[in-house]
């Protein structure tokens, strides 16, 4: 058993094994099982071609981002201004250290505490009432990177393998951090703000960069490779290989939630907008609820980079769009207290944030 520091075991060489059934721990609960027999119609996430931000297309571009942020709170865009070759580089050596480097290797980067740098597998956990408050699994292992601010980026506590692993990891941080801001802007402007409205909310990112590797498994039907949650920050621009396996909650026109399914676009960057950005726009726009299948015949690879605001910040919803016909719906919140909710209650899809929300 390929265990790491705090003992938890490794999901990679569990799947590797050849077992034909999950290990109890893995097991969702029902109500949170994917179910695959059910059809549904397919629907396209809005995507949004940046134009390389090309001052000529800027209003129409807003009211692309302004249309996707109200009826999906997550959307794909192209021409970005991130070098393709970039987006290539850092999955290619996500994936060499997942599939070429040794468990010895992987293991000097073990994660020591949960949400802590370095190479791990439990990150989320739920409380699944029906089994005793036994905690739920995800199928997947990780290794997450704080990048930015510069202070907190040391690349001698990640891989050495692949040789470029370090400099990719940093210029890709460098690329995202500039594209958040971009995206921010725009997201502003598209509420009518002025275009810094709300990273001067959100003050001096807090980036980490988490490449995620969700190995086959051989009962799709009773795990998820990560469980449904909105990211906690305030913008997270991701990348997908070429297998599926991210989902996003969708209210359909008859008032009921169906999730539906990411295409991975090689040359696409997926913006999901995160709790910190629903509450700074007092509603306006959501933050996505999300969640990771499992594949029986394929690993999957993912590359999320979040944005958040440093653990002391307290956010609250902008001046701007509050009035008498439009009061405040959301609780000033110190962001390390709602950290720290998120990664002891378990994220439940929206729960923490929805307990922000003050009485109409």
């Amino acid at each position: 058993m390929e265990v790491s520091e705090e003992g938890i075991r490794r999901v990679q060489p569990l799947a590797q094994s050849g077992l034909s059934r999950v290990p109890p721990q893995y097991i969702q609960p029902l109500h949170t099982r994917p179910v695959f027999h059910t059809p549904t119609e397919p629907r396209n996430i809005p995507l949004i071609d940046l134009s390389f931000f090309d001052p000529t297309r800027r209003a129409s571009t807003r009211e692309s981002i302004a249309s996707a942020c109200r009826d999906w709170g997550v959307f794909h865009v192209t021409n970005h201004g991130v070098p393709l070759s970039l987006l290539a580089a850092i999955r290619r050596t996500g994936r060499a250290f997942f599939t070429d480097c040794s468990m010895s290797e992987k293991l000097r980067y073990a994660c020591s505490t949960t949400a802590s740098e370095g190479y791990g597998s439990k990150m989320l956990a739920t409380s699944d009432q029906q089994q005793d408050d036994a905690q739920v699994l995800d199928w997947r292992d990780y290794f997450d990177h704080h990048t930015l601010p510069l202070s907190r980026r040391n690349p001698d506590r990640w891989p050495e393998f692949p040789p470029d692993y370090r400099d990719t990891v940093a210029r890709y941080s460098d690329e995202m951090k500039i594209l958040a801001q971009k995206l921010l802007a725009l997201i502003s402007e598209s509420l009518g703000l002025r275009a810094s409205c709300i990273e001067d909310a959100v003050g001096e990112f807090y980036q980490n960069i988490t490449i995620s590797f969700y190995p086959p498994c051989p009962e799709p039907d009773l795990t998820l490779g990560l469980q449904s949650h909105s990211d906690i920050g305030a913008i997270t621009l991701l990348i997908q290989d070429d297998v599926e396996g991210l989902q996003v909650l969708k209210s359909d026109d008859g008032g009921g939630d169906k999730w539906v399914t990411v295409e991975p676009l090689s040359d696409a960057v997926l913006v999901l907008l995160a709790d910190q950005t629903e509450i700074i726009t007092n509603g306006k726009y959501k933050s996505c609820e999300h969640r990771a299948i499992t594949n029986p015949d394929r690993a999957r690879l993912s590359v999320a980079t979040f944005h958040d605001p440093a653990k002391t910040v307290k956010i609250s919803p902008v001046s701007e769009l509050i009035d008498e016909s439009s009061p405040a719906k959301y609780r000033d919140v110190v962001y390390g207290d709602h950290v720290l909710s998120w990664y002891t209650k378990g994220p439940e899809g929206k729960r923490n944030i929805d307990a922000l929300v003050l009485d109409s």
